[in-house]
């Protein structure tokens, strides 16, 4: 008689944006040790960004966004994106995938907040 490898509640592998949203949180929990006010935004992982009509035209031929931010207002907290996709491109395995993703964030963080990436976060390139 054989039965499943594990019980139905335990999964046996997380899915690539589960594991990606993982890394995402612990950047997030790692800042909000320094800056409380961050558990007042909200932090988003999305496939890729979305560029229609106007602002399309207008990324030429920059880089995809990593990530952005999109401020408080009208009632509704303020917002970090990260983009899942363009990070997982540049990124090469677990290690690399962890630290460019926590530079996404501080950045994001950094802009949000009006202050330099080192402010945010000393250690800021160094990952």
């Amino acid at each position: 008689m054989r039965g499943p490898i594990a019980p139905p509640q335990v999964p046996l592998a997380a899915s690539r944006a589960e594991v990606f949203a993982d890394l995402v949180q612990d950047s997030v929990d790692r800042l909000e040790r320094r800056w409380p006010q961050l558990t007042e935004v909200d932090f988003l992982v999305l496939e890729v960004p979305r560029l229609e009509g106007a602002e399309a035209g207008l990324w030429g031929d920059e880089a995809v966004p990593l990530g952005g931010v999109v401020p408080a207002h009208d009632g509704r907290r303020a917002r970090v994106v990260v983009y899942r996709r363009p990070v997982e491109i540049r990124s090469k395995g677990r290690d690399e995938r962890a630290a460019l993703v926590h530079e996404v964030v501080v950045e994001q963080v950094a802009e949000l907040l009006g202050l330099t990436p080192e402010t945010v976060d000393p250690r800021y390139g160094e990952d």
